[in-house]
C-alpha cells in the first residue's frame, strides 16, 4: 500500500494541474466574450491604450494561474 501511494499522489497532482488550467481558461473565455462588444468611432490612441490593457491583464491572468497551481502543488 505504502509503494502505490507516490503513484497516487502524482496522479492527484496531475489531476489538479489539468483542473486549475481548464478553470482558468474557462475564466479567460468568459471574460473574452464579455470584451468583446463593438466599440463605434473609437480614436487609434484609444486602440493603443486597450491593447496594452488587454496585454497586462493577460499577464495578471497568466501570474494568478501560476500562483493557483503553486499553491496547488505545495499543499500536497
Amino acid at each position: 500500500m505504502d509503494d502505490d501511494l507516490p503513484e497516487t499522489v502524482k496522479k492527484c497532482m496531475r489531476i489538479l494541474d489539468e483542473n486549475v488550467d481548464f478553470l482558468s481558461n474557462l475564466e479567460q473565455d468568459l471574460d473574452d466574450q464579455k470584451e468583446d462588444e463593438l466599440t463605434p468611432d473609437l480614436e487609434l490612441h484609444h486602440l493603443y491604450d486597450m491593447t496594452e490593457d488587454v496585454a497586462e491583464s493577460a499577464k495578471i491572468k497568466r501570474a494568478e494561474s501560476n500562483l493557483m497551481r503553486r499553491q496547488a502543488e505545495d499543499s500536497i
